[in-house]
């Protein structure tokens, strides 16, 4: 294509100069989108392996072929596979009710046995552990203060492996395992690259704190299982609205698919079950702790967004207008409705069972006011609700582990979730130590990889601004959608593994930060082995580091000396 040509298709004279503001933009990295036909910017292709790597490893050609095919899927199989044997490896140890699995196992047993949580001794962990079976399900009703999805979660493990530390964690280990498995898809869809996407994944395999998390029976993963699960369906219900958008435009008399203002104002895109199904999921998130609602609402504006950019592309001269009279109303239905009605859907235990705590306050207690007419056990829900964010917002009693959300993203103060001092001679410790030894489980993430995001996340940032790259404003969504909230509680008491919910995406952020030191398509040899080999030299660290790091990830026995030596900053004790 000519210059000229290329002129003429960007809106602009033949030899006339870009606007002012471009040129002034420029120097801040601002680049024009290149020209690129219709079709492909609104279902953009996936990229095409090669087989030039397999060859040098001398695999034969019908070999290499059959395995550039099938990496979509085989490559995320087994990157996940290495993530579930690292994470299945002694499970059920530190033998012990660790952090606040003693509130969380012991209320999926309840849930599971009679539907409601119960009120438990102060001391009944020893006997959980000693004797699981000799332990009786408390009756009497007991205040909870997170919803139950999580707890379902859990207590599905337990239902299977028993009220043991393998049976609580079972269930968080296996979405730990599929949240990698997802990334990969996810990312693969994103970058329309499966390299990128399995490096995402694999990036997220090897997190500390994702791989405590998925060996601890708490909800924060389980909350981010279903937030990364949400964010899929909506990442496919995007190429499925632009496919179908691009299926109903016209092609002009060369066979060019043509932008047509009628098409993109006017065609109802219907019926679309991956929105519906990324509501699900965010209805389980928000029953499975509250902040998802906060995923729920960037979210939702997010996939609007999707929208206008569609019919803006398509050629809608007033895309917003256009999105506002057929896209928001069967938005808000696929999202916010299904979400809240999942939510409710999630306490069908507490409603039928009508044990549970505050179950029976409408009757009770509530029997004014002028929302008599609502079903008791709805008015009595939404009593317990709001005695549950009372709770949450006067939440500030200090912690030992308490931090900032400002820290999280350096990692400034990590939760450690059990520990002991082992005497020489005992419990893993040699017997030619002078002084005790330390085990550990610290909830800590892999700090090169943390430390490498603190960069991604500005790249990411840059590029949405400058180069309007969707992708980078996508990945800062889910990043300012699980950390963001945190910082209007600043005065409540917050921990960092709060932070697990956005892993993922911190993840795919480094990721496309590696696919651009790698270089962009095109690029000489030169460029692309200089990319190379510094993208493989952080990865290859971070692996390492996670490595490092995995004793104090496990509970392993460590001397005093080289547990130190893993104690990098003085807020980590």
């Amino acid at each position: 294509m000519t210059s000229t040509a290329s002129e003429a298709q960007q809106g602009r004279a033949p030899g006339e100069q870009p606007p002012s503001w471009q040129q002034r933009l420029r120097r801040f990295g601002y680049a024009p989108r290149p020209v690129i036909g219709l079709r492909e910017r609104l279902v953009p292709p996936y990229s095409k392996p090669g087989t030039h790597l397999w060859r040098v490893l001398g695999v034969p050609p019908v070999l290499a072929g059959h395995l550039v095919r099938w990496a979509a899927w085989g490559g995320p199989l087994l990157i996940a596979l290495v993530a579930g044997l690292l994470r299945f490896w002694h499970l059920g140890e530190p033998e012990a009710v660790i952090f606040d699995e003693t509130y969380y196992a012991k209320d999926a047993w309840a849930l599971i046995n009679q539907g409601y949580e119960g009120q438990w001794p102060k001391d009944i962990d020893e006997r959980v552990l000693d004797d699981p079976s000799g332990v009786a399900v408390p009756t009497d009703p007991g205040y909870v203060v997170h919803p139950p999805v999580g707890k379902w979660v859990i207590g599905l493990g337990e239902a299977m492996f028993g009220f043991t530390p393998f049976g609580w964690r079972f269930m968080v280990f296996v979405l730990g395992t599929l949240s990698v498995l997802m990334l990969c898809r996810i990312g693969r869809r994103l970058f329309r690259s499966t390299f990128l996407g399995c490096l995402a994944g694999a990036l997220l395999a090897v997190d500390g704190l994702h791989f405590v998390m998925s060996r601890t029976a708490l909800l924060d993963l389980v909350l981010m299982f279903f937030v990364l699960g949400a964010f899929g369906c909506l990442l496919i219900d995007r190429d499925w609205a632009r496919r179908k958008l691009a299926a109903a435009l016209p092609y002009d008399d060369e066979g060019v698919l043509r932008p047509d203002s009628e098409v993109a104002e006017r065609l109802r895109l219907g019926w679309r079950p991956w929105r519906i199904a990324a509501g699900v999921c965010l209805g389980l998130a928000f029953g499975t702790k509250w902040n998802g609602l906060y995923i729920l609402a960037a979210f939702g504006l997010m996939t609007v967004l999707w929208d206008v950019g569609t019919r803006r592309t398509a050629g809608a001269v007033r895309p917003y207008v256009a999105v506002l009279k057929r896209d928001v109303t069967p938005a808000f239905l696929s999202t916010v409705v299904v979400t809240f009605v999942t939510y409710v859907v999630s306490w069908t235990g507490w409603i039928v069972t009508k044990e549970g705590y505050y179950r029976n306050w409408a009757e009770a207690e509530g029997k004014g006011g002028n929302w008599t007419w609502l079903p008791d056990w709805l008015r009595s829900l939404w009593h317990y609700e709001t005695e549950v964010y009372n709770f949450h917002v006067n939440l500030t009693s200090g912690h030992t582990y308490e931090s900032n959300p400002w820290s999280w993203i350096v990692l400034g103060r990590p939760v450690s979730y059990f520990y002991e001092s082992p005497k020489p001679g005992k419990e893993g410790c040699p017997a030619t130590e002078a002084r005790e030894c330390a085990q550990e489980v610290l909830a800590l993430g892999t700090p090169l990889l943390w430390w490498a995001s603190c960069f991604a996340v500005l790249y990411v940032l840059w590029r949405w601004a400058f180069r309007r790259d969707w992708r980078a404003g996508a990945i800062a969504c889910g990043i300012a959608a699980g950390w963001v909230p945190w910082f209007f509680y600043q005065e409540r008491t917050i921990f960092l593994f709060y932070a697990v919910v956005f892993v993922p995406f911190l993840c795919l952020a480094v990721a496309m930060m590696i696919g651009a030191l790698l270089g962009p398509p095109g690029s000489d040899e030169r460029r692309r082995a200089v990319g190379a080999v510094g993208s493989g030299v952080l990865v290859l660290l971070i692996i390492w580091n996670f490595i490092y790091f995995w004793p104090i990830y496990t509970g392993q026995t460590l001397p005093m000396d080289e547990w130190r030596d893993r104690i990098w900053l003085d807020t980590w004790v």
